[in-house]
């Protein structure tokens, strides 16, 4: 199982209506539960977001840091890095 940080799972409890039209975790150790589900992913900048994204099969090309966050489903995490939400 993946442990996601303390901060993964408030960015995700956070920003979770950006994605979804309903909550689907209000605790913790729901969002852990929700993002192991889903195989959320944890990269450590953009350029790593870019990778993982053309690894799974999108076209990236052209595309901005923060177009690539849209198409992501992803979280900017305060420490820099990002949560990738593909659910």
């Amino acid at each position: 199982m993946a442990e996601y940080s303390r901060e993964c799972l408030v960015a995700f409890l956070e920003g979770q209506d950006r994605l979804f039209d309903e909550p689907v975790a209000e605790t913790l150790e729901e969002a852990e539960e929700f993002l192991e589900e889903v195989m959320a992913e944890v990269v450590e900048n953009a350029d790593d977001l870019r990778d993982y994204l053309e690894e799974i099969g999108m076209d990236t090309y052209g595309m901005d840091d923060e177009e690539l966050m849209e198409q992501a489903e992803g979280f900017t995490l305060p420490s820099g890095g990002f949560l990738v939400v593909q659910g």
